[in-house]
Formats: structure tokens, sequence, C-alpha cells
């Protein structure tokens, strides 16, 4: 037996043995399990302290609403809303230039306000836009880089799962975080939109053939207006105080079962069974990501490691920009290598404090940590998205990452923008407050 004291012997141990396991390709739940075993036995802490920390941290209401989303954005998926959001937005921009390109982003928003996941907003817009870009001339690794910067979204544009985790483990409001995303996140849809139609046209590539009529545009609102009315009512829900956003995502469930089976009838048996396993599996690693992180985080609290990272940082600047710019880098180069949701649980109780010694807004911050994760799913070795995106545009890894380095430039200056500009994320739930 022996016995760490300092705090530095426990960051050390703590983070050392957790960064060795991920080198060796041990599963991120059970490196942070592990870790923290280490430490509890290192410090002599009674073992009983890792289940009852996972159960305390998994003890939380608004954690349920994540499966139940994405549940909700599977339903509608398979069952036919996303193929009438991209028929309107086909109507509504595919005569420009790269018109095919901005549907795709037009359409990712649309499902984004739905999902709440951005592997699921990829696999929904990108299984009929890529194809079809392909077939208009594009290059298959831009096709493939336009829809995994657009499933980005899904996560930006609420109702978001990594921002409803972000809320649990930072203790703040996650009606708020919601509202918070609004202006980002269509800020960053707009900005996508025109990047895609800049890089289209140097590209020579073409939109559809003719501008669509008032008529023909009005008959594809029309045709979507189930699929238009669902964030309606979950967010309009939400931000009106009608439902929790955890009631709101079982709302989200039967709208999608009822529009799904009734009006579209594209649902059966065996694509609601896909859903609900699509939903148990994320559900499931989000407890247990949650749980054991929850005691890797008691761990760092006991120790008073965030006070003492908080201290070494504010030695090197207390201007808030600068830090707050660290932060992301930071942030975005351990994206590469580590899952949205596993880095918001481990990083929010060791840098939250940072931030707000600094006067930093917990909504503007969990804003920044959202849009920085955001950047992971388009990077390598990690990128969720791109290998959604992959065998559907049919390309290499190496290909799709090289087209998409465009959007990831264009993502990190809206990253500096959004830091420079608290506001941006703060006005509305401010506004909304008052």
């Amino acid at each position: 037996m022996f016995e760490v004291v300092s705090a530095g012997g426990v960051s050390l141990l703590l983070f050392g043995s957790f960064t060795v396991m991920l080198l060796l390709g041990v599963p991120i739940a059970h490196a942070l399990g592990a870790s923290t075993l280490l430490v509890l036995y290192a410090q002599d802490i009674p073992g009983v302290f890792m289940p009852q920390t996972a159960y305390n941290a998994t003890d939380q209401f608004p954690l349920m609403a994540v499966p139940f989303f994405v549940l909700a954005g599977y339903l509608m998926e398979f069952g036919g809303v996303s193929e009438r959001l991209i028929r309107l937005a086909s109507a509504l921009i595919g005569h420009v230039a790269g018109g095919f390109a901005c549907v795709t982003i037009l359409a990712c928003m649309f499902f984004s306000a739905m999902s709440g996941s951005g592997p699921a907003t990829v696999a929904a817009i990108g299984t009929i836009m890529i194809p079809a870009m392909i077939r208009h001339g594009y290059a298959p690794p831009f096709a493939g880089a336009v829809a995994s910067t657009g499933g980005t979204l899904g996560i930006m544009i609420p109702p978001s799962n990594p921002m409803i985790i972000y809320a649990v483990v930072a203790n703040v409001s996650v009606t708020q975080m919601f509202i918070a995303g609004v202006v980002p996140g269509l800020l960053v849809g707009a900005v996508l939109i025109l990047a895609s139609w800049w890089l289209c046209r140097l590209r020579a590539y073409e939109g559809e053939k003719r501008r669509a009529t008032a008529r023909e545009v009005g008959a594809a609102a029309l045709d979507a207006r189930w699929a238009l009315l669902a964030p309606v009512i979950i967010l309009g829900g939400i931000y009106g105080g009608v439902f929790t956003p955890t009631e709101a995502s079982i709302v989200a469930v039967n709208y999608a079962l009822l529009v799904g089976l009734l009006v579209y009838r594209r649902l059966d048996l065996s694509k609601i069974y896909r859903a609900v396993l699509h939903a148990v599996v994320v559900g499931g690693t989000v407890t247990i990501i949650v749980g054991v992180a929850g005691a890797f985080g008691r761990i760092l609290t006991q120790n008073q490691i965030p006070q003492l990272l908080s201290a070494q940082v504010l030695a090197i600047s207390d201007n808030w920009f600068v830090v707050l710019m660290v932060i992301n880098l930071a942030l975005i180069a351990i994206g590469t290598f580590m899952e949205t949701l596993a880095t918001i649980v481990l990083l929010t109780p060791l840098l939250l404090p940072i931030v707000v010694a600094l006067g930093v807004d917990p909504i503007h911050f969990g804003i920044l940590l959202v849009i920085t994760s955001e950047i992971g799913f388009l990077t390598p070795p990690l990128g969720a998205n791109l290998f959604v995106a992959m065998p559907i545009a049919r390309v290499t890894l190496e290909a799709i990452s090289k087209a998409v380095l465009y959007f990831i430039v264009i993502l990190c200056v809206i990253v500096v923008v959004l830091t420079g500009f608290p506001s941006l994320s703060t006005w509305l739930p401010q506004l909304m407050r008052s």
C-alpha cells in the first residue's frame, strides 16, 4: 500500500494513468474508472466511494432527456422527415451556385432543431444529399465534407445533447443553455451556407437549373409542415415554460411516432426497433461516462486541483479573452481524440472555476465548449461525423479530411468571434429573463 499526499501527486497519478490508458486504446469510460480506482487505492479511500459517487452523478432528472431526444431524432429520420426538409430547402435555395451544398447545410439546420445529435444529422441528411451532390458533379470528398460539417449543427442548434450534459455538470439551467444556443446556432448555419456557396463558386459547381416558383416553395413548405412543426412544439414548449426539457424529449418522441405512423406512414416495427436500439446505446454510454466521470471529478475536487489549476492559469494572464482562447485551443486539440460528452463531463469541473473567476458567464462558456466540441466531429482520428459520411460518399479518411479543412478553418474563426462577443450567447437568455 502506498499513499499519495500532495495534490500534485494525485494529479500526476490520475491524469498520467488516464492518458496512458487512452494511448493504449482503452475506452474512455473504462480509463476514467480505472484511473479513479487507482487513486482511491493510493489514498486508502474505501471502494464504496466509486458506486456511491457514480450513482449520485447519474441521478439527474435532465439526463433522461438525452436518450429520448436521440430516439425522437432517429424516429423522424426513419419516418420520412428528412426527405421533406430537403425538398423544402431545395425549393428555397437550390437554384444558387453550389445549391446542393447550400441545401445540405440548410436541411441540417432544420433537422438539428429536432435531433440533438451530430452523427444522426449527418446520417439523416447525408444519406440523401451526398449521392445527389455526386450525381451533379460534386467531388465525392467535398460532398462528404459538406454533409459532415452540416451535421455538426446537430449539437449547436437546440435541443442539443452536449448542452444538456454541460448544464447538468455545471449546475446551470438546461433551458437557458438551449436559449443561448439559438443565436450562435443560426450564425454558424448562415456562415456555413455562405462558405459553401463561395467554395462551390470556386469549383464551378452549379445548383438547380431553375429557381422554384412561389407556388412550388409553398407546396414544399406545406408538404413539410409536420416536420417544421416539431421544433416549434419542442422548443416553443420549453421556452414558453409549458414543459421542462426532459418532458419535451418525451413529447418529441410521441410526436415523431404520431407523424411517422399516422401522417407519413413510413415507420414500421423494424424501424422503431432500430431507433430504440440507437437510443439505448447512446443513453447507456452517457450514463456510464457521466457516472465514472463524476467520481473522477469528485477526486479532483477533494484534492482542490481545480483551484490549483485556476491559480496557475491566472498567474499567466488575467485577461479573460486570452485565457478563453488558450482554453479553446486546448479543447479543439482534445476533441481530436476524446469523445464530446466525455470532454464536457471531464473538463467542465476543471475549467469552469477558472473562467468564472475571470467574470465569464457560465452559459457563455458552455456555448464555447459546445462549438469547440463541434470542431472535434470533423478532426481525425476521432472525427465521428467523417466516419458517418465516408461510406456514403465512398471516400477514404485522408480524402475527406483534406476536403473538410476549409470548413474547420471557418469554424475556428467563428469560435474567435463568439469568444470576443459574449453577448451573442448571453443576449437572448437575458432578454427572456427580463
